[in-house]
């Protein structure tokens, strides 16, 4: 079996996996990202979900695709830690960029950006060579994801209620969002800690939504694409893949919502840097890649590899799809 986990800022997903492709079980969770919770905690929500899913004893695989996990120094604590827990024979802990890019390509290598509450990307060469980032927010230089584009937005409204910036229809929208009247009553909300700051991360979706109207919001998406295209174009120039026909694939939440204005201001950029790119949405959910890795390390055959794509991506959906309140999933069959 299997123990895949894709542990994200927001929510964490696992799955149990049978070396033929089968999905035993999939489980989804709150966010376990050690960067946020510190390491002892985040394992301990995993500790949960596996309870939940009904694992049984330990795994020949575990892999553990976790946000946060960006200098391998981490990666090695991290695999110190959890192969305490007596989770999985052989246990790999990686960056959740490369689940992205496994969910999204049978080729081994490419571009993958993951941008849902942060922003990442990884590159990775044909002969194997990887070109990374931190990703800690402003320290490493960061900007993106639905945490900043939330925030930015917030900002936003309030720059377009006191007149310091301009008008915008964030003004309503984004209090609204939160069932306050005005962005100075959410500010104080916020301030006072009635509403949490880190609730901004669901405001993404309203900015793309409106940015198709709103002056003030496109130029936040702008911003995010820009962001997104000088990742992969960093990541291409360090790797020597300008000029190959390389895959791009765009993972997490933004992307996966599927607005166009931000897909295809990404491809206009990237096709201007290198012209042979393939730029595509991985389309998948990072939990996929991250069963579909653990296959890899078993040498499962294609066919094992097309099973588990198909029925996690199906549990996937049916689990989002659920009225909200429904919980999680598990298939005991």
């Amino acid at each position: 079996m299997i123990l895949a986990v894709d542990g994200g800022n927001s929510k964490t997903d696992l799955a149990l996996v049978d070396a033929d492709g089968s999905v035993r079980a999939l489980v989804r969770g709150g966010l376990s990202s050690p960067h946020h919770l510190g390491l002892e905690p985040a394992l301990d929500v995993l500790e949960r979900l596996r309870t939940e899913a009904g694992a049984n004893g330990s795994a020949k695989i575990g892999m553990l695709a976790m946000a946060g996990v960006d200098f391998p120094s981490e990666e090695e604590e991290f695999v110190r830690a959890a192969s305490g827990r007596g989770w999985a024979e052989t246990l790999s802990v990686l960056n959740d960029t490369f689940a992205v890019l496994r969910a999204g390509t049978e080729r081994g290598w490419g571009v993958a950006i993951t941008c849902g509450a942060g922003i990442n990307c990884v590159g990775v060469a044909p002969d194997g060579r990887h070109a990374r980032f931190p990703a800690l927010g402003s320290i490493t230089g960061d900007w993106g994801g639905g945490y900043d584009v939330g925030l930015t937005a917030v900002s936003a409204a309030a720059r377009s209620e006191d007149g310091r910036g301009p008008r915008t229809t964030l003004e309503r929208s984004v209090p609204a969002f939160f069932g306050v009247e005005t962005p100075l009553e959410l500010a104080e909300a916020i301030h006072r800690g009635r509403i949490e700051q880190r609730r901004v991360i669901e405001l993404a979706p309203l900015v793309l939504a409106e940015a198709a109207e709103d002056a003030v919001a496109a130029e936040i998406v702008e911003k995010l694409a820009e962001e997104i295209v000088t990742m992969a174009r960093v990541a291409l120039t360090r790797l020597g893949l300008e000029r190959e026909p390389v895959e791009v694939l765009l993972g997490g939440g933004l992307f996966r919502a599927g607005n166009h204005r931000l897909l295809s201001t990404v491809e206009t950029g990237l096709r201007g840097l290198a012209p042979e790119v393939t730029v595509r949405s991985s389309g998948l959910p990072s939990i996929v890649g991250a069963a579909l890795l653990g296959l890899d390390a078993l040498d499962a055959p294609a066919q094992a590899h097309a099973r588990a794509r198909g029925e996690l991506s199906q549990k996937v959906n049916e689990l989002e799809s659920a009225p909200a309140g429904a919980g999680m999933r598990r298939d005991d069959g």
